[in-house]
């Protein structure tokens, strides 16, 4: 819908048919494009409602990590991530919203109450962002390309702080204790047999249909890093060169709490910070490994000298543009995150 043919916010209070026709596509669009958020091991761990001209966000139970994820940090992140993706993709439809985070902290599974307000305009930065849902994907490759320059990491640190949200770049001696901290994440984790078990569920091929990562994600051998990356405890079939990543840049997506909203925040930005790397060519490879542990998320928090709270580490950089894309990873149906009965 575009500006000009939207309906004016009175007609949305009434409720006319045809408006209501116009919002309920607007919110189904929106969830779909909601659908294709990242999430950790790619389980989608979001369940929307949709009601008259408003859409609920909620954990959905049956996809979250009981073991690497105990108290659905990551999982709330992830819906964070999802928000994000339905708020651009209303606006880029012309479409207002208003947003309220935890509405009830009675209830602590339902994250976000999105309600639609009215007709806005669409301008082109919108309208790019919201192209760049679906151009956005996960490359677990070391980096090809050039160090990531000044602009462009200007501007994802913008999309980041937009959202609540801080940035902080490690510098090379903070790398070296990154990459130490890593290490012994992947280590400790991979001696762990429930751990081992869960993200075999996630990565192996008893993975629930359209969720999980699939082999042609996971590199076909280690890759050379300066962090390790993860372990998926087998090798996928995505091709690897010799390539090695000294160009990339590591940074820390960190908040000044530590509660569900802060990580229901670091979501948004972690996908405003995506879509704004695919806009402009960049890449982005969201690295969880460290927050997973108690002992290495606070050694996160002591390379932000404290002065927040760590939500997730970032490798930031640029690939080769002949390189081939890897496959997206697979994605529910839409109707099996929706309900609008």
């Amino acid at each position: 819908m575009t500006p000009d043919s939207a309906p004016h916010p009175t007609d949305v209070r009434a409720g006319s048919p045809a408006v209501a026709a116009a919002l309920a596509a607007a919110l189904s669009a929106a969830v779909a494009s909601a659908g294709l958020a990242p999430s950790i091991h790619n389980t989608q761990p979001w369940q929307w409602r949709m009601t008259g001209d408003s859409l609920d966000l909620h954990l959905e139970p049956s996809r979250l990590l009981d073991v690497a994820d105990p108290d659905a940090r990551l999982a709330t992140l992830s819906c964070g991530a999802a928000l994000h993706h339905a708020r651009v993709s209303l606006a880029a439809q012309g479409w207002r919203a208003t947003v309220t985070r935890i509405p009830d902290p009675a209830h602590p599974e339902h994250l976000a109450h999105l309600q639609a307000d009215g007709p806005a305009r669409v301008d082109p930065p919108t309208v790019r962002r919201a192209q760049a849902i679906r151009l956005r994907h996960t490359d677990r490759r070391p980096l090809s390309g050039p160090r990531i320059g000044p602009d462009e990491l200007r501007a994802i640190t913008r999309a980041v702080q937009a959202e609540g949200t801080s940035l902080h770049v490690l510098s090379r001696d903070q790398v070296i204790d990154l990459a130490t901290a890593a290490d012994h994440a992947h280590h400790t984790e991979l001696h762990e047999a429930r751990w081992q078990a869960e993200l075999a569920y996630w990565t192996g091929g008893t993975r629930p249909t359209g969720t999980g990562i699939p082999d042609t994600a996971i590199p076909a051998r280690p890759p050379q890093t300066t962090v390790p990356g993860r372990d998926f405890g087998h090798h996928g079939d995505l091709p690897i060169g010799d390539g090695h990543d000294r160009t990339a840049t590591f940074a820390i997506l960190y908040g000044h709490a530590d509660q569900p909203l802060d990580w229901l925040h670091a979501g948004e930005a972690l996908s405003a910070a995506w879509l704004t790397a695919t806009e402009i060519g960049a890449s982005l490879l969201p690295l969880s490994a460290t927050i997973e542990m108690i002992s290495t998320r606070q050694a996160m928090r002591v390379l932000l000298s404290s002065v927040g709270y760590p939500h997730l580490v970032l490798r930031l950089g640029t690939v080769n543009p002949n390189d081939a894309r890897p496959d997206h990873a697979p994605r529910l149906p839409t109707d099996q995150i929706i309900d609008s009965s």
